[in-house]
């Protein structure tokens, strides 16, 4: 039983958001980050424990990245209800101190689709990916990172 998938890919693009991002400073290289919207992760070295590290954020980011931007697809043709797994476990150059590959694995069960309609669904979520993933387009497209800017901090109450 084949059924026609819609090839377009209108993976929903949000616009950048306005809430303020920032960590602070909890102990020796451990920080939290926060969101103006409430939300809040634990930042550090492994050796921190139930902390992420950057890299670990960088990973996770592009991971969910590439499931948001192809949930869309997936759940027009899956189910609303559809599970999936997206792993980035490329290792770091420890040399450079820079991960050199970044490849996102989707596990998802594809298993009720005859090869036709497996392939056309894979198309359509990388193209959803492809359009709408920011932080793989900001990779890809090199983004510049600029020097730190070092600033007082606002006095309070004054």
């Amino acid at each position: 039983m084949s059924e026609t998938i819609d090839q377009t890919t209108d993976a929903p693009v949000t616009p950048s958001p306005t809430d303020p991002l920032w960590v602070e400073r909890n102990g020796v290289r451990t920080y939290t980050g926060f969101s103006g919207r409430g939300a809040r992760v634990e930042i550090g070295p492994v050796e921190a424990g139930a902390v992420f590290t950057p890299g670990e954020l960088l990973k996770i980011a592009l991971a969910a990245c590439a499931g948001m931007s192809s949930d869309r697809a997936f759940a027009r043709r899956l189910g609303d209800d559809y599970a999936a797994t997206i792993r980035v476990e490329d290792p770091k150059d420890m040399a450079e101190d820079r991960y050199p590959t970044l490849t996102e694995k989707f596990e998802i069960d594809l298993g009720m689709l005859d090869d036709a309609d497996r392939e056309k669904l894979l198309t359509i979520a990388q193209r959803a990916i492809d359009k709408a993933c920011t932080v793989a387009r900001t990779l890809k497209a090199g983004a510049e990172v600029p020097p730190a800017q070092f600033d007082q901090p606002e006095q309070q109450g004054s």
